[in-house]
């Protein structure tokens, strides 16, 4: 299930996209262990960080830097075996052509398997054969090879993945081997300087520079809506081939790992635009020790759906500011439930911490252990109040089970206009067979967008209303059908409306408020 907002208006903009960088043909957060804590993996330390950063310059080069890391990239390649349907010219559906080749619409239709082949990088992070690398580069593969820098070659071991953060472990039966010293990702500011040091396009052993451009960047949905993203951003030069590569700082230590670049809607093919996305060591590592210890990631989670503050939002429930988190519903029996959060509760702090983006929190309950207590600081109706926590376990399907509402759904089929703030808004009843073909519970209720006029208020709110979406509150009051929603919307005639919508499974489940201004105030 998935226990937290995922909608909201898109980082990138319409012509943009992020495109996975892995080249070929195709195309966790746990409590923290330090080396000493973890009897399975041998980290190795930097032996002078500040001496190699005196080192280099604009004048002298960065070849120290260089010097030291490259031998702990390696290449991977990978295949595996896909089903392909055949796409016959659509001269042999003529039956004239067909008597010539005999056979039936199976043969000429049956699915064939072809072996696809993808280039990657990788990261040796352990002297005795462990490599971090990217979940997209090894994933489905039957077969992983690895290249190292001394032109030694390695059939690997999949120790596991977590697609969530992208991250993967794999491991080589070798010993000694140039591992890169592990930084400390959260240390890294807007300016400092990085290398990034990959496979691009299968070019071996290949260095580029550039500076971290923005951290913490969210958002990109790189592996779907119910990824934990908080990536480093970079004008280094990142290419097809280059994920799962390393992202070293000035010190010679590995702060990210590289992942996905920016494109203009091309795909990978479009390459370089200068702005690369790394995923940070202080989450790789974490993944990493989970995945080598019990062979799967562990996350807590509060059981609430959360979303990112904005004004309109922070004066509706008259929060203090637009840091933090507001809790849009809670899962019925879960912690937060169980603890006395509800809807509308907003998050400000977390043992202490504040935050002031929704992602940052999030990612931060993730990384405590199921069983844990955090203490939560909260608003609620402009009070502030402090809240224990007992954090349940993620479960490893979330978006199975998104939809808790028990009531039953209208079957009338009415569709309804709306009026005042909401015009330009069309809904209908959800019907099971709608709920059914849309992505929802067959127990959800409320009403479907049906349409949303491109000039409408609604299409500028933020987040903006869709079509698809499951109005399911107005003004707190719930809507079950078309009825409700008028009677409702009426009320609130041209002033600000706040609605409780519902996300499909498809786009990752949970729940989202939204203010509808009216366009004059807006």
């Amino acid at each position: 299930m998935n226990h937290f907002a995922v909608t909201k208006r898109g980082l990138l903009g319409a012509a943009l996209g992020v495109a996975l960088v892995a080249g070929g043909v195709v195309g966790a957060m746990a409590e923290k262990a330090s080396a000493g804590q973890n009897p399975h993996i041998t980290f190795v330390s930097s032996p002078d960080p500040a001496r190699v950063a005196n080192s280099v310059s604009f004048t002298a080069g960065f070849a120290p830097i260089v010097k030291q890391t490259l031998p702990a990239v390696v290449n991977i390649s990978t295949s595996k075996v896909v089903k392909v349907n055949q796409q016959m010219p659509q001269m042999f559906n003529d039956p004239f052509f067909r008597q010539f080749f005999g056979g039936d619409d199976r043969q000429f239709n049956a699915p064939r398997e072809q072996r696809e082949h993808s280039l990657g990088s990788g990261v040796i992070v352990s002297p005795d054969g462990y490599i971090l690398t990217n979940n997209h580069v090894v994933n489905g593969a039957s077969d992983i090879q690895v290249d190292l820098y001394d032109n030694r070659h390695f059939t690997a071991k999949l120790v596991g993945t977590d697609p969530r953060t992208d991250v993967a472990v794999i491991k080589i039966n070798a010993g000694s081997l140039p591992a890169m010293p592990l930084g400390n990702s959260k240390n890294l500011e807007v300016g400092d300087f990085v290398l990034a040091i990959g496979e691009p396009f299968g070019l071996h052993s290949t260095v580029t520079m550039g500076i971290v451009s923005a951290t913490g960047r969210t958002a990109l949905g790189i592996e779907g809506p119910n990824s934990y993203e908080n990536f480093i951003q970079t004008d280094a030069a990142i290419n097809p081939g280059n994920s799962g590569g390393a992202l070293v700082d000035i010190h010679g230590e590995l702060v990210g790992i590289n992942t996905a670049i920016l494109t203009d809607g091309g795909g990978e093919e479009a390459g370089n635009r200068g702005v690369g996305f790394a995923v940070p060591i202080d989450m790789a590592r974490n993944v990493m020790t989970q995945l080598v210890e019990h062979g799967k990631v562990t996350r807590g989670y509060i059981g609430a759906f959360i979303e990112q503050l904005n004004p309109s939002l922070a004066k509706q429930f008259n929060a203090s500011s637009t840091n933090g988190a507001l809790i849009s519903s809670v899962e019925e029996g879960g912690p937060a439930s169980k603890a006395g959060l509800r809807g509308g509760d907003v998050i400000v702090a977390m043992n202490g911490q504040t935050y002031t983006d929704y992602s940052e929190l999030r990612n931060a309950i993730a990384m405590n252990a199921p069983g844990s207590v955090v203490r939560l600081k909260i608003e609620r109706d402009g009070r502030a109040m402090d809240v224990p926590v007992t954090l349940g376990r993620l479960p490893d399907t979330e978006a199975a089970n998104n939809d808790n509402d028990q009531s039953g759904a209208d079957e009338g089929g009415a569709t309804e206009s709306g009026s005042g703030t909401l015009s330009g808004v069309e809904v209908e009843n959800l019907t099971s067979s709608l709920a059914q073909q849309l992505g929802y519970s067959p127990t959800a209720s409320g009403v479907i967008v049906s349409n949303v006029s491109p000039d409408s208020a609604a299409a500028e709110a933020n987040p903006p209303l869709q079509r698809g979406l499951l109005i399911i509150e107005v003004n707190h009051h719930p809507v079950h059908n078309v009825q409700e929603f008028r009677r409702e919307v009426s009320q609130a005639g041209h002033n600000s409306i706040l609605l409780l919508v519902r996300v499909n499974r498809q786009s990752g489940g949970g729940t989202f408020f939204t203010v509808v201004q009216p366009q004059s105030q807006q």
